[in-house]
């Protein structure tokens, strides 16, 4: 491996908390303006007159487009380097997640909402990308675990305090509502420039498109898919769920719950990142326990059953974490983005599909319960992929 540089040593320990900032504000607008979307959508709904499935597409449209753009966020970065493509992507974000505080009908709404999706999915690789330009070898799992922290604190915060808190400051205006969680971004965007490492260091052109002849890029995906999968579908039917078993008025309780269990997770996640990020034994315990907590929302009832979703959230994002740290540390730098790139669009479109499947099976059958057993089912089957991760460095 050639020794670093004076140009591209690692940055003084006083330099890394405004890279550490950087990378958490980064992390939060990889939820805020997807999250967003669902306390907003009776707004909207009402104001453009939409359908209940436009209504949902809301929020599975830029999820469908964390998987579709997943692949020009690669490109980009093997041609303009990660710090320019999460720039670009921020931008684009914004582009799309303001424009839908300007639609005028329902056709702008959904072209706005996948505009901000692909701005969304374009930063996903670039982040994991930037860390080894930005960070030593040994801060690559705290840096990971830093920006993981910002995205599900933006989950968090964006489905938390718009409603109780923003809109009534903005007149109960949804649009007034997404310019101002959009536009900082952009103060953001231009802040990634602020740091001098890696401003003068050459992009060299490399390979985008997902290696699939490296085991990793499909088996990282497979088990990104098992967590997304479970946390996105019980997410989604959980309100189907409590009706069915008696106990909807629940429902706001169950959610804040099962949603802050993920902020938790990435608060422990900083403590533990250096030790935890990297050993196949973590990514198979968390892998189990997150099967069996969402086993348990189908066999109880009431808190029993909310409790165990909630410790399959929580565990499920310890499990996104140790599954997105992986690339920084397995492959080399200019190779970083384009495993990313492939692990999430593999991740994000199982993440979308299974429990779609599982909501169609549960339609015909009539029993919601039959969605969760397509998820943990799913999970069952890819779980051995988890004993195979080869997680040696592959050699510069």
């Amino acid at each position: 491996m050639t020794t670093p540089s004076a140009t591209t040593a690692p940055p003084s320990p006083a330099r890394l908390l405004p890279v550490a900032v950087l990378l958490w504000l980064a992390g939060v607008y990889l939820r805020i303006p997807v999250l967003v979307a669902p306390p907003l959508a009776p707004f909207i709904s009402d104001e453009l007159a939409l359908t209940q499935a436009l209504t949902g597409a809301l929020t599975t449209l830029p999820i469908l487009m964390l998987a579709i753009g997943a692949m020009p966020g690669s490109l980009a970065i093997s041609r303009i380097g990660p710090r320019n493509t999460l720039a670009m992507a921020m931008v684009i974000m914004v582009i799309g997640s303001a424009g839908r505080g300007l639609v005028p009908d329902t056709f702008t709404l959904m072209l706005a909402s996948a505009v901000m999706g692909l701005g969304v999915a374009m930063m996903q690789p670039a982040l994991p990308a930037l860390l080894p330009r930005w960070l030593a070898p040994h801060h690559l799992a705290i840096g990971s675990a830093i920006y993981m922290n910002g995205m599900l604190m933006g989950e968090f915060i964006g489905a938390g305090i718009t409603l109780p808190v923003l809109m009534p400051l903005l007149d109960n205006s949804w649009r007034a509502t997404l310019l101002v969680w959009s536009l900082p971004a952009l103060l953001v965007a231009a802040a990634l420039f602020l740091p001098k490492r890696d401003l003068a260091r050459p992009v060299r052109r490399s390979a985008w498109l997902p290696d699939w002849k490296n085991p990793l890029t499909l088996r990282i995906g497979l088990l990104l898919g098992l967590s997304g999968s479970m946390f996105f579908g019980l997410n989604a039917y959980m309100g189907n769920l409590l009706e069915q078993q008696g106990h909807f008025e629940k429902l706001a309780d169950a959610l804040f719950w099962y949603n802050f269990a993920q902020v938790v997770a990435s608060l422990l996640m900083l403590k533990m990142a250096r030790f935890w990020v990297g050993k196949r034994s973590m990514i198979i315990l968390m892998a189990v326990l997150s099967i069996v907590g969402t086993s348990g929302t189908i066999v109880l009832e009431g808190w029993p059953a909310i409790f165990s979703a909630t410790l399959m959230s929580f565990v499920a994002g310890i499990l996104l974490i140790l599954l997105v740290a992986l690339p920084p540390l397995l492959v080399r730098s200019e190779e970083t983005g384009r495993l990313s790139a492939g692990t999430f669009l593999v991740g994000y479109t199982l993440a979308f599909s299974v429990p779609m499947i599982g909501g169609l099976i549960a339609d015909w059958s009539g029993d919601i319960r039959h969605a969760i057993m397509v998820m943990v089912g799913y999970s069952l089957l890819v779980l051995p992929i988890a004993f195979t991760l080869d997680l040696r460095r592959r050699p510069a």
